[in-house]
């Protein structure tokens, strides 16, 4: 197992990435390919949970887009993610916040971590 772990750390570029975790609100900058042009995309959102280990990290990001609930999962070490920015630290008691789906408006906010 130890074999594997070796192959997987030498193999994987490093990045540096910000530290977060569910509840924070996160700005990803996400490489598009269209044709031969290529253009970064932003998705700014709230991180509903992270998961996975190693080189099959993922987190998904939730936003609300026109009134309708927009979520979308990224690999953590995708080649496509140019940079992730963390705009505010969260509050939150789960490391899973689905229940945020159900909720709307005022009821979805998520406290904010004084610093």
């Amino acid at each position: 197992m130890d074999l594997v772990k070796y192959v997987q750390d030498t193999l994987t570029p490093s990045k540096t990435l910000p530290n977060f975790k569910a509840g924070d609100t996160i700005t990803v900058s996400y490489k598009i390919k269209e044709g031969v042009k290529e253009r970064i995309q932003l998705f700014q959102g709230v991180v509903l949970q992270r998961k996975g280990t190693g080189t099959t990290k993922t987190f998904t990001v939730r936003k609300i887009s026109n009134g309708v609930g927009v979520e979308r999962i990224f690999p953590l070490l995708s080649p496509q993610i140019d940079k992730i920015e963390l705009n505010k630290v969260g509050v939150v008691r789960r490391a899973r916040i689905f229940y945020l789906r159900e909720k709307s408006g005022k009821a979805a906010r998520i406290k904010e971590k004084k610093m």
